[in-house]
């Protein structure tokens, strides 16, 4: 199946000179949850503004659904729903009148009911006939989506979608992302909640300094990538680890107070049993020990601070 989203050698150079993107090839599925992920100044908004339409490139190519941005701009962005970080609403409109209006911005005919149902979607009908200027920062990001979905996007682009929100609302926001990616929208977010993407997302990006370092399916990024760490509180403090244990992929914390074995679940073995033999043969007792899985976020700053 050919990808929904197709970007080829794709850079920007602004008149600055800085450079916000560098050759970026990305391949995006049809019907996927595709999480963004990167520091501050990686290029994640530039990226999402190209694809969008909205950022001229200085070199490379983006289709949406098999249409260039560039040379069929109006077929390929009426495929695209955006929803920006920045809440940028007219204060005074009432909010079915606005997202009605956006609906009319791609061509699309008149369709109350359809309408009806997104507001309802987001919890917006009982808002329906109220200014947006009175709305919670929270409900103003609720229309913010109401606004995007209003011309049927097969493609959904969620710019930090929950800043700012509060914690049930952002519950509610992720349940309407799975059921919008079960009608068939595929969905791309950024996203500076990492646990949120690592709930969500099918496959997982990482970008630094304006390229793409990594692409991969979440469930095998966790698994190529997690680290299990046993930690061991020792009874006396090491000051050093002694020779025999030298094979061990050890390391001392708290000023000598832990121990820290860090091992690969997937291994044929763990290695803990042989360890725990060693530690007793060189007189090494414990009082405790515990064990941690390396999270995405671990994973995320682990390879960014590789690529610095």
């Amino acid at each position: 199946m050919s990808p929904i989203i197709s970007v080829s050698d794709l850079s920007k150079t602004y008149a600055s000179g800085f450079q916000a993107l560098k050759s970026v090839n990305l391949d995006i599925r049809q019907g996927e949850i595709f999480a963004l992920l990167g520091p501050n100044g990686a290029g994640k908004t530039t990226l999402i503004s190209i694809i969008c339409g909205l950022v001229t490139p200085s070199t490379g190519t983006v289709k949406a659904d098999g249409h260039d941005i560039a040379t069929d701009y109006r077929t390929a962005r009426a495929k695209i729903g955006l929803v920006p970080q920045e809440l940028t609403t007219d204060a005074f409109e009432t909010v079915r009148a606005t997202v009605a209006f956006s609906r009319g911005l791609f061509g699309q005919p008149k369709d109350p009911a359809l309408i009806e149902q997104v507001l309802k979607d987001l919890s917006l009908w009982d808002k329906r006939d109220t200014q947006i200027r009175r709305l919670s920062g929270g409900m103003k990001r609720r229309v913010m989506i109401a606004k995007a979905l209003a011309h049927e996007p097969r493609i959904l682009f969620l710019d930090e979608p929950t800043a700012g929100v509060d914690v049930e609302l952002r519950q509610d926001m992720w349940q309407l992302v799975r059921r919008l990616r079960d009608s068939g929208v595929t969905i791309i977010l950024t996203t500076h909640y990492i646990e949120e993407a690592e709930e969500m997302a099918d496959r997982v990006g990482v970008i630094s300094k304006g390229e793409i370092i990594l692409v991969e399916e979440k469930t095998e990024l966790m698994r190529k990538l997690g680290r299990k760490q046993l930690t061991l509180i020792l009874q006396q403090p090491l000051q050093a680890l002694p020779p025999s244990l030298a094979a061990y992929d050890l390391e001392l914390a708290a000023d000598g107070e832990e121990l820290v074995y860090t091992y690969d679940t997937k291994a044929e073995r763990t290695g803990i049993t042989a360890l725990l033999q060693a530690l007793g043969e060189a007189g090494i007792r414990f009082n405790d020990l515990q064990t941690s899985q390396s999270s995405l976020e671990d994973i995320f700053v682990s390879l960014v601070k590789d690529r610095r």
